[in-house]
C-alpha cells in the first residue's frame, strides 16, 4: 500500500513548525510498512489532486495568506472537488482560514475558496496559549499552541472538539476548528500531529479507505512518547478553571 500527500506551498506556509506533521504522515505510515510519497507544491506549480490521498496546507501570515489566495484561486474548482470526493485535508489556522468565505483583516478582505462555509474576521487582541480539546472523534484530549488573530464563525459547521483550556475559534464560543467530511481544519500549531497521534491515524485510515476501498484499522503503535507529550499539556493545566477534571480523567 502506498499514499501520496501533498503540501501545498510550503515556501510560504510553515509557521510553528507545521511541517512536523509532513514528517508525522511519513513516519507512521513507514512504521507500518506502508509506502508514503510527498510532493511539495510551490507557489505556481500545478496541481492534480487525483493523484493526492492527503493534503496539508499550513499557516502563514497576512502577507502570506494573500500570496497564496492567488494560486489558490486558480484551483478552486479543483480542490472542492477533491473535498467533496472525501479528499482527506488538514488545514491549519492560515490553511483553515482560506478555506472559508473570507479573512477580513485590519485593513483588506482577503477572499477565500469558499469550501466551508465560515468567515473570519480580525481583531487586535491575538488569542495565543496552549490549547486542550475533547473531541468526540477521540478518546484522549487533543493539544496543540494557538496564535491568531482571526475569529473564525463556523455556523452549522461541526467543530473540531469543545475548548477545555484556551481560546479556540472565537475566544467565546468554546469551541475550535471544524470537521467536514474528510477535512479537518483548525488553529491548533504544534505541530498538531506528533503530540496527538490519534489524530494522525485518523487522517491516514480515511485515506486508506478512500483509495483501497475498505476499512483498513492501522496496526497499533507504542507511541510512549507521543503520549507522554501529549499528557504533559493535560496534566499542566489540569488546574485551570477552563478544564473539565472529569473528562480528564476519563482520558487517563
Amino acid at each position: 500500500m502506498k499514499l501520496t500527500i501533498g503540501h501545498l506551498y510550503p515556501d510560504l506556509l510553515n509557521l510553528y513548525g507545521d511541517r512536523g506533521n509532513i514528517q508525522c504522515f511519513r513516519k507512521r505510515l513507514n512504521w507500518r510498512g506502508i509506502e508514503a510519497e510527498v510532493i511539495p507544491v510551490l507557489s505556481g506549480d500545478n496541481i492534480d489532486f487525483s493523484k493526492l490521498d492527503i493534503v496539508l496546507l499550513g499557516g502563514g501570515s497576512d502577507r502570506e495568506q494573500e500570496l497564496v489566495c492567488g494560486y489558490l484561486k486558480e484551483i478552486r474548482k479543483d480542490f472542492k472537488e477533491y473535498v467533496e470526493d472525501n479528499g482527506v485535508v488538514l488545514a491549519v489556522c492560515g490553511g483553515y482560514q482560506l478555506l472559508g468565505k473570507y479573512y477580513k483583516t485590519d485593513k483588506k478582505m482577503i477572499e477565500g475558496l469558499g469550501i466551508l462555509d465560515i468567515t473570519t474576521e480580525w481583531e487586535p487582541e491575538r488569542l495565543i496559549r496552549n490549547i486542550i480539546l475533547n473531541s468526540p472523534l477521540f478518546d484522549t484530549p487533543v493539544v496543540g499552541f494557538e496564535n491568531h488573530g482571526g475569529r473564525t464563525y463556523i455556523g452549522d459547521h461541526t467543530p473540531f472538539g469543545k475548548v477545555f483550556f484556551g481560546l479556540g475559534n472565537t475566544g467565546k464560543s468554546g469551541y475550535e476548528g471544524v470537521v467536514y467530511k474528510n477535512v479537518i481544519a483548525t488553529y491548533l500549531h504544534g505541530p498538531l500531529l506528533p503530540k496527538n497521534p490519534q489524530v494522525c491515524d485518523y487522517l491516514l485510515e480515511r485515506a486508506l479507505k478512500r483509495k483501497y476501498g475498505e476499512e483498513i484499522t492501522l496496526a497499533p503503535l507504542s507511541d510512549d512518547l507521543e503520549k507522554k507529550a501529549n499528557r504533559y499539556i493535560v496534566d499542566r493545566y489540569s488546574d485551570k478553571k477552563y478544564v473539565l477534571k472529569e473528562t480528564i480523567k476519563r482520558h487517563t
